[in-house]
């Protein structure tokens, strides 16, 4: 009897390769970040994600959790500093980009707060957790279903 693979990923990674950072202002480098990380697609308008990853990263500077509502009320703050629409400010999206973060390991959650992964540099996350962690077990499995293809 065949055994049956199933559709659902067990982890996801989208990288993208944008041009060189050149003059950007923080938000728009974080949202480079977050594009090339395929946190963001190219053209969205609700780019809630980067005003909450932005949040997150200076609080982490303070090494400080911040409850939902809190990360909502910064981010909406950063967006109209910026002049940008109020989309995707709703607390329901603000929990669910939260969730995407977590799932790439950028964030964590602890009781009721948000904080960046131990409090590290993105650059330091992404460096062990992405770089070191996620890509080399996705490489892995993608190196195992080739290895069975070459089987049949």
């Amino acid at each position: 009897m065949a055994k049956v693979v199933k559709d659902s990923a067990l982890s996801e990674l989208i990288l993208r390769k944008y041009e060189k950072p050149y003059n950007l202002n923080r938000r728009d480098t974080v949202k480079k970040i977050c594009l090339s990380l395929g946190l963001l697609q190219a053209g969205d308008s609700r780019d809630i994600i980067v005003d909450i990853l932005l949040v997150l990263i200076e609080t982490s500077k303070e090494k400080r959790e911040l409850e939902v509502k809190q990360i909502q009320e910064k981010a909406v703050k950063i967006r109209q500093e910026n002049s940008l629409e109020a989309k995707g400010i709703a607390e329901s999206n603000i929990r669910r980009q939260l969730k995407r973060l977590r799932d790439l390991m950028i964030v964590e959650k602890q009781a009721n707060g948000y904080k960046l992964s131990e409090f590290e540099s993105l650059s330091s996350i992404f460096k062990n957790k992405i770089e070191g962690f996620l890509l080399p077990q996705i490489l892995t499995r993608i190196k195992e279903y080739l290895a069975e293809l070459e089987k049949s």
